[in-house]
This record gives structure tokens, C-alpha cells and sequence, in this order.
């Protein structure tokens, strides 16, 4: 009887010592920085590895252009390329949080740290 409470503690352990690892990974992700470009570089949107669009740099002769309806083609191409890198960033960081395994509730346990959705296609 006391034997199937050693076990029980044992995988509690490693379900804190997962759940900080997963802590340290968020983190980690949100220090990590992506960029997506288009327009042969006109265009370039940084984004974090949590998926937040941090930063957007254009082209000065791009805005001259006075072409409104590329500049805005450019700058969602750029930014579905950055958020594609940082989807790609987590789902590395993931597996190799999870040794590559796909373990029943991760999908679950990722989107409360913000991760939900990281092998769906966009």
C-alpha cells in the first residue's frame, strides 16, 4: 500500500519539476526574438517567441511609394512569417521540454502558458 504512495509522490515531483521547466521555457520564449520579412527586406516585423509582434521597420522609399495596398500585403506577409518562426521557436523549445513525446493534456497545458495552437496551420 505504502509502495503506491512512493510512486505517487514521485510523479508529483516530476509534474513541479515539468511545470517549472515549462516556466523557464515561457520565459525564455518571451526573451527570444524572430523577424519576418518581405518585399526583398522593405518590409521586417520582429515578433517574440510568445507570438507578439514587437517591432516593425519600413523601408522609407516603401512609404514614399504611396502605395498603400502593397504596404499593407508586405506588412502582413512579414508579420505571418515572424509568427510562423515563433510558432516554430515554441514548438522546438517544447519538444525538447517533452523529449519529442506528445503527452495527453500538453495541448492544454500549453495554451494556458500562451502556446495553444502550435502545430496548427495557419
Amino acid at each position: 500500500m505504502f509502495k503506491g504512495l512512493g510512486n505517487l509522490a514521485s510523479v508529483l515531483k516530476q509534474a513541479r519539476e515539468l511545470q517549472q521547466r515549462m516556466e523557464e521555457v515561457q520565459e525564455a520564449l518571451g526573451r527570444l526574438r524572430v523577424e519576418g520579412h518581405s518585399g526583398g527586406g522593405m518590409v521586417t516585423v520582429e515578433a517574440t517567441g510568445q507570438q507578439r509582434i514587437v517591432g516593425v521597420r519600413i523601408d522609407s522609399s516603401l512609404v514614399q511609394s504611396g502605395d498603400q495596398e502593397m504596404l499593407e500585403d508586405l506588412l502582413v506577409a512579414a508579420c505571418n512569417q515572424a509568427l510562423d518562426k515563433a510558432r516554430q521557436a515554441a514548438a522546438d523549445e517544447m519538444g525538447k521540454l517533452t523529449g519529442g513525446l506528445e503527452l495527453p493534456g500538453m495541448q492544454e497545458a500549453l495554451s494556458k502558458l500562451g502556446l495553444g495552437g502550435l502545430n496548427a496551420p495557419e
